[in-house]
């Protein structure tokens, strides 16, 4: 029996492997540096399989033979994206850790356009000097939120404009307004509203990064708006209203409108700000989804500052929107911080594209309000077609009732009707089976629920359906 030490002598050296016409011919193709770091793991792993006594020297001359075809394998590894797209059969339309909203096809185009070439974007082709790139959305803002602010109660007169600007998050955009509007001052919350987001990212962590102090009033469940006034002071400088985007109180629970808020704020000549988190320019009553204050509802109800994301019921790329009075955005663009938060070309392209179809009412152009609209008819006709594909004596496909969420800390306990694709495999678990599901190609996510393996096609492309069907075919091994 050979000894470790003695195979270990067998194995060739890097330059060796290099050196071969099979290894040489992939150099040529992917450069020197990376093949030789594709035959240094693989020498790696041969001497682990040494070092663990699973090898011999007739099991190591076959694995020596391999080797070439080991490397082009780990060069394949190597060099494929991480990042992937997947299909999200979950029923979550903005499921965070599958990067929330899809962007719109034409959002996409108009990225891939500004991207691949120069723009305008901070110069103005009418003078000839530099401009602002906040105008190239502001301007689509304004159609959609100025006319907001009329009736009795806002905050400003109905004929000021609302303006907008764009930074990197929602968590930025608070961070930033707070800083703008109350460094070293007190802003004034409840105690029901000091929220913790994903991330372990908490309203008083950011309010403390921002310079302001917290001032917190009434109790968990009930904060009356004389909680507010008594804490009003000479070190008061904003009123904050924090929407519960990811859980709800219920019972024993009171809390001041919207409209007490802005009228105690007008009282006091103080502004008041509210985050909605995620924040919808689409009236979500539309599709069943009851009390998810939107951007607009806000404005009415004289919000002076609204501090929302691009990227949830927005339906759009990655950002932090803040919009509200213009005096006070003018203010918070003013910041030295803005310039450090504030988004590229790629996160304006996209979000001119995904107001547009707004301002045209075009809502079935952004996947996102496309998808909360599908009746479960719909969902069940596509459903009953992928079933009796995959339908089998090994693979069973039955259809039950379900509820789609909206996800990404919106609307917590509203559901969105539908029906699920509920599968069984007998000679898998329902977890072995959601595994192969996440290991294809494309990667399919699914539920387990009740040994069970959910497949909820509101999140799935119509045009995924067939590839789907292909995917669970392979992993059940029919």
């Amino acid at each position: 029996m050979e000894t470790p030490v003695e195979l270990y002598r067998e194995l060739p050296s890097v330059d060796e492997l290099l050196r071969s016409p099979e290894i040489a011919a992939q150099v040529v193709q992917d450069g020197q540096t990376a093949v030789a770091d594709a035959c240094r793991a693989v020498l790696s792993r041969l001497r682990a399989e040494i070092s663990a006594g699973r090898v011999d020297i007739s099991k190591l001359a076959l694995a020596l033979t391999g080797i070439p075809a080991a490397v082009q394998n780990e060069m394949r590894s190597a060099l494929q994206f991480s990042l992937r797209p997947v299909i999200n059969a979950t029923g979550v339309i903005l499921h965070t850790n599958l990067g929330r909203a899809p962007i719109a096809g034409a959002a996409l185009d108009h990225a891939r356009e500004i991207g691949g070439a120069y723009s305008n974007l901070e110069f103005d082709l009418q003078s000839g000097e530099r401009g602002k790139r906040d105008v190239h959305v502001d301007r689509l803002f304004r159609k959609l939120l100025t006319s907001s602010r009329t009736g009795e109660g806002a905050g400003a007169s109905a004929a000021e404009a609302v303006s907008t600007i764009v930074v990197n998050n929602n968590a930025a955009a608070v961070l930033l307004a707070l800083n703008t509007l109350a460094e070293g001052g007190e802003v004034i919350v409840s105690r029901g509203e000091l929220v913790e987001i994903g991330g372990s990212f908490r309203i008083p962590d950011v309010m403390g990064k921002s310079g302001a102090i917290l001032r917190e009033v009434g109790t968990t469940n009930r904060t009356r708006i004389a909680d507010y006034e008594k804490a009003i002071n000479e070190r008061t400088r904003l009123l904050l209203r924090v929407h519960r985007s990811n859980f709800e109180i219920t019972g024993f629970t009171e809390q001041p409108s919207v409209e007490e808020l802005a009228a105690l704020a007008r009282k006091h000549s103080l502004p008041l700000m509210e985050d909605l988190g995620s924040g919808s320019l689409f009236d979500l009553t539309r599709v069943g989804i009851q009390n998810e204050p939107g951007v607009l509802d806000s404005l009415r109800s004289g919000v002076d500052v609204v501090t929302y994301s691009g990227d949830k019921l927005f339906g759009g790329p990655q950002a932090g929107l803040i919009s509200g009075r213009e005096e006070l955005v003018k203010k918070i663009r003013g910041n030295s911080l803005f310039r450090a938060l504030r988004v590229d070309k790629l996160t304006y392209a996209a979000l001119e594209a995904a107001l547009l179809a707004y301002v045209k009412r075009d809502y079935n152009a952004v996947p996102t309000l496309r998808m909360m609209q599908i009746p479960k008819a719909e969902i069940a006709r596509r459903a009953e077609a992928v079933s009796q594909t995959v339908g089998s004596e090994r693979l069973r496909a039955e259809l039950l009732d379900g509820e789609s969420l909206l996800g990404g800390g919106s609307a917590p306990s509203s559901t969105l009707p539908t029906t699920v694709i509920a599968l069984t495999c007998y000679s898998l678990s329902a977890n072995e089976l959601a595994a192969r599901l996440r290991a294809s190609d494309p990667p399919v996510i699914a539920r387990v629920e009740e040994g069970k393996v959910l497949l909820d096609l509101r999140t799935v492309f119509p045009e995924q359906d067939e590839v789907l069907a292909q995917v669970l075919v392979s992993a059940a091994g029919l």
